[in-house]
């Protein structure tokens, strides 16, 4: 029998680390401990207890935590604490029968540094230290114990309401539309799972790192933590920062719902900072934490436009970062906490921007998965990124050596968004499971992850085989880390289409009229629906003569961040379908996901992972169905790879690369800048002339020199 500790944060470290030591080495009983949790809104300001036992046996027994020797007012303590949880879970009428809570609660002043306590101990007033606290605990009872009662207790507790579900009510008039259907989901997931609360309670000192699948809540989940903090040293300087500029609202609503249902009050706006990453001079709403560093270090600071002519093309924020870091010695230190969202889209130069801006202990939080990284490669090791200490050991280490490990790791491996048909069909084309190698002898495959085990840590089954190199494997999704209930509600071809045109027009024509019976049939609101181009550059181009169409049907739409304000994705003022490129498509989702334009995520020969990187991206938006569609041979292709996972009853098999294969395919379908392409387009239209001109005799390898001709014999051999 364990108890699972639950780590947040309190004023008193010694005796919280105390008590954490006995709950973890005891056998005797089980459930949940947490620490610094719940935060209970009271007349006179939010109130947390130091630790609560949540037990099958014992019922809840709250911790009165003594630091030193000074036990104080103890009993009055104990009564505080018990008659607010008291009255925070009288508000639950599942735990109630008539006036009465179903489940005891026992309070016990727990003091480790007190040798001696028989002076103080009074019966009804448990007192006691490290040597009595078992048989204390021992002693408690629950009569009337019910299981279901302690499940609905720990519900309660870890309960974040309504986080999931739509801000306005839900209207349906016939059963079983896709609207009464996204009803239904909306409110089965409106509340976290434990997983979920126990990433956003666990606090550590120092540097934390949450990574998770599309739709797993990570966003959610790194909101909730900005505000916990916040609601429990609101002395604290905390920002939150992101890559999509349209997750800035969504962000403040989660952050402002949390802390007025955990404190009673609205968030102090200038202590808890929901701030863009890049920034400008201009300040409010456009303040940034690249911007901040340089003013509060005095440094030249770059927008978009002097980044480029002064960096060149690609990759300018990540230049930018670079150049200040390289221009300070010691940064100021203006930040007690810093979380980032979308990490997997930033450079290690941004984190490491972030961590100079640190007070000590350096409380730095960052969520990505690494599959949703729009330009190319991850995010290397935390040793790689913060580098090494004075000793020339690490400054941050996630390995089975560091005691705290799952604390500072976590994985949310559940999947809350996607159905299992989704998501797996977004795994197999992000990394081409089933694509048609370009030569016999070949992979499809267009990526890998470099540590094989991350898959099982994702939420995949091995079905077959090993992860292991050169292996043959079989993966599958389970229904505990994709629940049933996400894909029940519709059959696996109105979950997911592929649907290839002949042309541009058709492609219109089919979309124009599905949003139309969206909207019409199946009782889907205008923002249940998101449109999204994954070329970002041609979106404006591309879903023009689409959203025309739309306006001659009486269907208004808008281009996100075009159209609107940058911080601005669904329009809220009136009723407008949602266009997107697929930047800022990231962080958002709908019920319905339409994917157009989706034959260049197969016909390019540059940055493929990139490409079909934006590819999954673009389908994991969608909370219930999505349509992929495009035109030509290319969507023909695309959509075998999809009817061949389908064929595979959404398995993904494959032959696990070897090292060398996978340092093969990061060259071959590497990111490259606009620079870049152009290079090696200009150096390959210069090579295909040579060979011309080398055919027709206009020149002879005699001509060329023969150290260079040696070295590119010797290249073209290995290559073989």
């Amino acid at each position: 029998m364990t108890i699972e500790i639950v780590q947040g944060t309190n004023s008193k470290p010694g005796a919280s680390d105390e008590l954490v030591e006995i709950m973890s080495n005891q056998t005797t009983l089980s459930g949940q401990l947490f620490i610094g949790y719940p935060i209970i809104s009271t007349p006179t300001g939010p109130y947390s207890p130091d630790a609560i036992l949540v037990s099958a046996d014992k019922g809840i027994v709250l911790f009165d935590l003594i630091e030193g020797i000074e036990i104080g007012d103890y009993e009055l303590r104990q009564d505080d604490a018990a008659n607010k949880l008291d009255a925070r879970l009288k508000t639950h009428r599942e735990l109630m029968q008539r006036r009465v809570l179903r489940i005891v609660i026992h309070a016990i002043s727990f003091a480790p540094a007190v040798p001696n306590l028989s002076l103080y101990a009074q019966s009804d007033y448990p007192l006691v230290n490290g040597s009595s606290l078992m048989d204390q605990l021992q002693k408690l009872t629950w009569e009337n114990r019910d299981k279901k009662i302690y499940k609905r207790t720990l519900a309660a507790i870890e309960s974040i309401t309504t986080i999931r579900t739509s801000r306005t009510k839900r209207i349906v008039k016939k059963e079983n539309s896709k609207g009464d259907k996204l009803k239904r989901l909306e409110e089965s997931i409106a509340t976290l799972d434990h997983r979920q609360s126990k990433a956003f309670i666990e606090t550590v000192e120092g540097i934390q790192r949450i990574r998770g699948l599309a739709g797993s809540g990570k966003t959610i989940v790194l909101a909730l933590k900005a505000a916990y903090l916040y609601a429990k040293h609101p002395e604290w300087r905390i920002g939150v920062t992101f890559n999509t500029r349209s997750l800035k609202a969504y962000f403040r609503r989660l952050i402002n719902n949390f802390v007025i249902e955990q404190t009673g009050e609205e968030p102090d706006w200038n202590h808890l900072r929901i701030i863009h990453a890049w920034g400008s001079p201009r300040g409010g709403d456009d303040d940034g934490i690249y911007y901040e560093f340089c003013h509060e270090n005095n440094i030249e600071y770059f927008d978009f436009g002097m980044a480029r002519k002064e960096f060149g093309l690609g990759k300018e924020f990540a230049k930018v970062c670079k150049h200040a870091l390289g221009q300070t010695y010691k940064s100021k230190q203006i930040y007690d906490a810093l979380l980032i969202d979308e990490a997997q889209d930033f450079s290690p130069e941004f984190l490491k921007l972030c961590y100079s801006l640190l007070r000590n202990p350096k409380r730095l939080v960052y969520a990505y998965d690494e599959l949703q990284t729009l330009f190319g490669g991850s995010l290397p090791s935390p040793a790689e990124i913060f580098g090494n200490r004075a000793d020339g050991s690490p400054r941050v280490r996630f390995d089975k050596t560091n005691k705290a490990r799952e604390q500072h790791d976590i994985i949310l491996e559940k999947c809350y968004r996607n159905s299992r048909p989704v998501l797996v069909a977004a795994h197999a084309l992000g990394f081409g499971i089933y694509r048609k190698p370009p030569h016999s002898g070949e992979t499809g495959l267009i990526q890998m992850f470099e540590y094989a085990q991350l898959w099982k840590e994702i939420g995949y089954q091995l079905q077959d085989g090993e992860l292991q190199e050169g292996s043959p494997v079989v993966l599958a999704r389970s229904e505990e880390t994709s629940p049933k209930f996400l894909e029940d509600h519709s059959s696996i071809d109105d979950l997911i289409q592929f649907v290839s045109f002949n042309s541009v027009a058709e492609q219109a024509d089919w979309l124009t009229n599905s949003i139309k019976a969206n909207l019409e049939k199946d009782e889907l609101r205008y923002n249940d629906i998101i449109v999204i181009n994954p070329d970002p550059i041609k979106t404006r181009e591309a879903v023009g003569p689409i959203r025309a169409r739309l306006l001659d049907m009486g269907i208004n739409s808008h281009i996100a961040g075009v159209d609107t304000e940058p911080d601005i994705f669904f329009d809220q003022d009136r009723n407008s379908i949602t266009f997107t490129g697929i930047y800022r498509a990231k962080g958002n989702e709908a019920g319905m996901v339409y994917v157009i334009n989706a034959q260049d995520c197969h016909k390019t020969i540059r940055d493929l992972a990139s490409v079909r990187n934006r590819l999954f991206t673009a389908i994991t938006r969608s909370k219930a169905w999505v349509r992929v569609l495009g035109i030509g041979s290319s969507m023909e292709e695309l959509k075998k790879e999809y009817d061949k996972l389908k064929e595979k009853n959404f398995e993904l098999q494959f032959t696990y690369p070897t090292k060398q294969q996978r340092e093969q395919l990061q060259i071959i379908h590497r990111d490259m800048t606009a620079e870049d392409r152009k290079r090696l387009q200009n150096r390959g239209e210069n090579l295909s002339r040579l060979v011309t001109e080398l055919e027709s005799g206009e020149v002879y390898l005699e001509d060329l020199d023969e150290e260079t001709l040696d070295r590119l014999r010797a290249i073209l051999l290995q290559s073989k």
